[in-house]
C-alpha cells in the first residue's frame, strides 16, 4: 500500500466518519429537514462549481432527469432519515447501521436484476449484514422504542442509498460530478418546504448551524471531490474500501467528542455487517459495478 493511497484512505474515511458526529451536534437545535438545508446550502455551490468547471453548464442541464430521482433516494430522503434517526440515536450506531448499504444492493440487485442473484457466500454474507442490524437495533437501543424507531430510520436511509446506486449503475448518463451538484442542488428545492415548515421557534446556536456548514463544505462537497480523485487515480474497486473505515471513525469520534460508550452491541453489529458486506459483494459484480457509477452514496 503506498503512502499516498493510505492518505486518500484515512482522509476519506475520517472526513465521512465525520458527518455523524457533525449531524448529532446539528440536530440538537435544528429539525433534521433544517439542518440538512443548511448542509445543501453550503454543498450544492461548490458542487456546482467543481462540475461546471470541468464538464460546463450544458452537462448540468441535461443531467435534471436522473438529478432529480437521485435528489430524492440519494440525497433528501436518506439524509433526512439519519437525522432524524440521530435525535434518538448516537452517532456511532448511526454509522453502524448505515453501513448496511452494500447489503440492501445487494438484496435490491438480486430482486431486480436476475442475472444476480444472491447464492453461496453471497447470501451468507446478505444473512450475516442481516443479523448485525437486528443486532445492533436490538442490544439496549438508545431511548427505547424511540431508539428502535431511529435504527429502524437509519436503515430506510440504508434502502434509500441502495436503490439510488442501482438506478445510477443502470441509468446515468452524465458524469459522476455532473450529477452529484445537479442531485444536490435538486435536493435543497425538495427539502425548502419541510425546511421552512419545522424552523424552530428560536434562533439556533452557532454550533447547530456550525455543524450543517461544516456537513455541506467538508462532509459532502470536498468528501466527494476527494472521492472522484482517488478513484481517477485508483480505481473503484480500491476506492470502495473507504466504505470499511466510516463506521470505525464514526465510533471513534463519538467516544471522544460525545462521550458515546463503546458497547459489545456496536461492536457487533459492526464485525456482522462488515463481514457480511465482505462476504455478500466480494463476488458481486453487479454491486461493485454499480457502485463504481453511483454518483456518490456516501454518507455521508
Amino acid at each position: 500500500m503506498s503512502r499516498r493511497y493510505a492518505f486518500f484512505l484515512l482522509v476519506l474515511g475520517a472526513i465521512w466518519g465525520s458527518s455523524y458526529l457533525f449531524i448529532k451536534i446539528g440536530v440538537r437545535e435544528l429539525s433534521p429537514a433544517a439542518l440538512i438545508e443548511v448542509r445543501l446550502l453550503f454543498a450544492a455551490p461548490v458542487l456546482v462549481a467543481f462540475a461546471r468547471s470541468r464538464y460546463g453548464g450544458e452537462a448540468l442541464l441535461r443531467a435534471w432527469r436522473p438529478g432529480l430521482v437521485l435528489a430524492a433516494l440519494n440525497a433528501a430522503v436518506p439524509f433526512t432519515l439519519i437525522a432524524w434517526g440521530e435525535r434518538w440515536v448516537d452517532s456511532g450506531t448511526a454509522a453502524v447501521a448505515n453501513s448496511s448499504v452494500p447489503i440492501f444492493l445487494a438484496i435490491l440487485a438480486a430482486l431486480f436484476v436476475p442475472a444476480e442473484r444472491s447464492t453461496g457466500w453471497r447470501l451468507v454474507g446478505v444473512l450475516l449484514g442481516l443479523v448485525g442490524v437486528a443486532v445492533l437495533a436490538g442490544v439496549h437501543p438508545q431511548g427505547g422504542w424511540h431508539g428502535t424507531l431511529g435504527i429502524g430510520a437509519i436503515v430506510v436511509a440504508s434502502i434509500s442509498y441502495a436503490a439510488a446506486n442501482l438506478y445510477a449503475g443502470r441509468r446515468m448518463s452524465a458524469g459522476g460530478p455532473v450529477l452529484a451538484a445537479m442531485s444536490m442542488s435538486l435536493a435543497f428545492v425538495l427539502l425548502l418546504p419541510l425546511a421552512l415548515a419545522t424552523l424552530p421557534a428560536h434562533a439556533p446556536g452557532w454550533k447547530s448551524v456550525g455543524a450543517g456548514a461544516v456537513l455541506g463544505l467538508l462532509g459532502t462537497a470536498i468528501a466527494q471531490i476527494l472521492s472522484y480523485r482517488m478513484i481517477r487515480i485508483y480505481g473503484s474497486s480500491r476506492s470502495v474500501l473507504v466504505a470499511y473505515m466510516l463506521p470505525a471513525f464514526a465510533l471513534l469520534y463519538g467516544a471522544i467528542f460525545l462521550g458515546e460508550g463503546v458497547t459489545v452491541g456496536k461492536l457487533a453489529g459492526l464485525v456482522l455487517i462488515s463481514a457480511g458486506v465482505a462476504l455478500g459483494t466480494g463476488g458481486l459484480r453487479l454491486a461493485s459495478w454499480r457502485v463504481r457509477r453511483a454518483a456518490a452514496r456516501q454518507p455521508l
